[in-house]
């Protein structure tokens, strides 16, 4: 009920501001009808269209895009959406030229300098909308996704020395998050830490891309500081018996020695656990090797 009343205020809103606008040029044309000549009837003419171009391809998008999310789901509604406001903003551009009666290439041919300015000028937006149209083309990934975005272009700082049991051997620096729409220029995401994230979509086709979520799983590796008066030989075997009754542990569990230190050895547990997210298995894992090592005899 409130997404329908919503699409009947924009339907409202973009039906009132084409007749605003369509007033204003009829009022224009009486008032000043002998001052202005007939090319410049032609300008307002051109601008009414565009405007109404754009409001009418707006509208129709978003509600194409919300019928076709709940017949298809979210991330063909998304695919929807660029592809209807790719082609209304191709044929209101179109439109809006023929009436001014302008050839795009013969303006930019006879431009010049102003010409190479404007080129220049609209090369990053050129490469976003191409950036975009090739990303809903190959789909990398698709509206929904969970992604891990690395790329050159955003710098971001990791420690040089990671804590050592804690985390893993290697980082990758990057922005991870949900994608909630791909749009003519921006990929848009929802981080991790629920912060909206708007990369350009110029960015995106040259990033590495990282989709979690597609194999329903992953491997989690989890470190673990045993004090070396508790002999390895019975606290492994032990630790892989109680791990292995956990219902997210789907197929691969070893439980081996990593590293040693002067008082304790660190063991490593990789298991294939269900779910995108690695937090939640390796809390629980902890949580059996810290009272297991509570429990085992001290030499």
């Amino acid at each position: 009920m409130i997404k329908r009343s919503r699409a009947i205020s924009y339907l409202v809103i973009t039906l009132i501001s084409v007749i605003v606008l369509f007033v204003l040029l009829l009022v224009l044309q009486f008032v000043f009808h002998n001052q202005i000549a007939d090319e410049y009837h032609l300008v307002f003419y051109g601008i009414l269209i565009a405007i109404a171009g754009v409001l009418i391809t707006n509208f129709s998008a978003d509600i194409l895009s919300r019928t076709t999310r709940n017949l298809a789901g979210q991330s063909t509604a998304g695919t929807m959406n660029f592809t209807i406001k790719l082609i209304g903003y191709i044929i209101t551009a179109v439109i809006f030229f023929s009436i001014l009666k302008i050839d795009i290439g013969a303006a930019l041919a006879a431009g010049g300098f102003a010409g190479l300015v404007l080129g220049l000028a609209s090369q990053d937006v050129l490469s976003n909308i191409f950036g975009g149209i090739a990303v809903v083309g190959s789909r990398p990934f698709k509206v929904g996704d969970r992604i891990t975005v690395s790329t050159w272009q955003y710098g971001l700082d990791a420690p040089a020395y990671p804590p050592k049991f804690y985390s893993n051997d290697f980082l990758i620096p990057g922005y991870t998050g949900v994608v909630t729409n791909i749009s003519l220029m921006y990929t848009s995401m929802l981080t991790d830490d629920n912060v909206p994230l708007k990369i350009p979509n110029s960015i995106m086709i040259q990033s590495a891309i990282f989709v979690h979520g597609v194999n329903d799983s992953r491997l989690v590796r989890t470190k673990f500081e045993v004090s070396k008066d508790i002999d390895p030989d019975i606290f492994i075997p032990r630790a892989y018996d109680a791990l292995k009754s956990l219902d997210f542990i789907k197929g691969r569990l070893q439980v081996r020695i990593y590293e040693t230190t002067f008082t304790s050895y660190v063991i490593v547990v990789e298991a294939l656990c269900k779910g995108a997210y690695e937090e939640p298995p390796r809390s629980e894992i902890l949580k059996i090797l810290i009272k297991l090592s509570k429990s085992m005899p001290k030499s």
